[in-house]
């Protein structure tokens, strides 16, 4: 951590490659000086460098992990030399180098940590291993503003219902099977939508221009969802009845019955903490018929929805750079022999120091 005058400063490259999106971010944390350390850290942030590179299978296809992680191996480096020269910065004014440790998809995950690790004893910089759900919470609340928000955070390979408390980010609901991300890719999927930018988005569009709602199955329990018997059922449809509905009113209605899902378990959770903030975050959050379902809900209860663009919304290296800046700045950091990878890294299962 650089002095500079009455404040300090961390210079943090951020390095995320969970699944199809390859990204590297450099930041700068402004901490005003001697900060008690049961302070929460609210530092400026300043954006150096968000570069990012997406693996695109062809129309009708998903990604394979050995794919995905030859993607990232053939393209980090140019983008880490394309970050550097946007933040005109070399790596000598880095104080830690962050990376995902988890959860994803574990070729990718491996190849980026690979590396970070590398760059970590090459430069002699510390290394910090980020979860990567803590990372997309972390950047929401840097770029909106939210203070204590109930999190909604939708992905391809995860959905979940958030609150902090007592220095953890507590799960209240999450999917009992897929994650909402994964059930539009696959459903897209099955129209033979392409992959460019991004499935889901592709389905927003269709259902933009979709008008009839056809029923699907409704499955909230309790403070859970569940996408799986939705699938099934709108698939069925799809290959089955192709005449009787149009891709764009099949797309109008899967949005339309699983965002009123989350809606449900989202305002539910609201009730129960007494919150009147949502921050929706995550690749799903970019969707705009979601944010105006949220904010619907969150009018009615005097609320209001905190959400973010597809710089941020989209997996990206800033946000691991911005979680891991927080835990550094907090003394934490993970030995090279610690630096392994895990497919089930829980959001729950980090110590959120920096919080108080």
């Amino acid at each position: 951590m650089a002095a500079d005058g009455n404040s300090k400063t961390i210079i943090a490259l951020g390095l995320e490659g969970s699944a199809n999106k390859l990204g590297v971010g450099i930041i700068k944390h402004v901490y005003p000086a001697g900060i008690p350390a049961d302070t929460e850290l609210r530092p400026e942030m300043i954006e150096l460098a968000n570069v990012r590179d997406t693996y695109n299978p062809p129309p009708g296809e998903g990604f394979l992990p050995r794919d995905v992680a030859a993607h990232h191996r053939s393209t980090i480096i140019t983008l880490l030399n394309q970050a550097f020269e946007e933040a005109n910065i070399t790596h000598k004014d880095l104080d830690c180098i962050c990376y995902t440790k988890g959860p994803g998809m574990g070729a990718p995950l491996q190849a980026v940590a690979l590396v970070a690790r590398t760059l970590a004893q090459l430069w002699e910089i510390p290394l910090i291993g980020t979860n990567h759900c803590v990372g997309h919470v972390e950047m929401g609340r840097a770029i909106t503003g939210a203070d204590n928000p109930i999190v909604l955070y939708v992905s391809g390979g995860n959905t979940q219902v958030i609150a902090y408390s007592q220095q953890t980010y507590r799960i209240f609901g999450e999917t009992l099977d897929i994650a909402i991300g994964n059930c539009l890719d696959r459903f897209a999927r099955v129209l033979k939508l392409p992959n460019d930018p991004s499935p889901g988005y592709n389905i927003e569009q269709y259902a933009k221009r979709g008008s009839k709602y056809i029923e699907l199955p409704y499955t909230v329990k309790g403070m859970d969802v569940s996408f799986s018997g939705i699938l099934s059922f709108i698939e069925r449809i799809a290959k089955n009845e192709p005449e009787k509905y149009t891709p764009e009113d099949l797309c109008y209605s899967l949005q339309e019955t699983m965002f009123a899902m989350l809606v449900e378990i989202t305002e539910r959770a609201m009730a129960h903490i007494g919150s009147k903030e949502v921050m929706v975050v995550g690749g799903v959050g970019c969707n705009v018929r979601l944010q105006e379902m949220m904010g619907q809900m969150a009018k009615e209860r005097d609320g209001k929805v905190f959400a973010t663009d597809m710089r941020y919304c989209i997996d990206n290296g800033v946000m691991i750079a911005q979680a891991g800046a927080l835990a550094f700045a907090r003394g934490f950091s993970t030995p090279i022999e610690d630096s392994w990878v895990t497919q089930r890294f829980r959001t729950d299962q980090v110590h959120v120091e920096w919080r108080t």
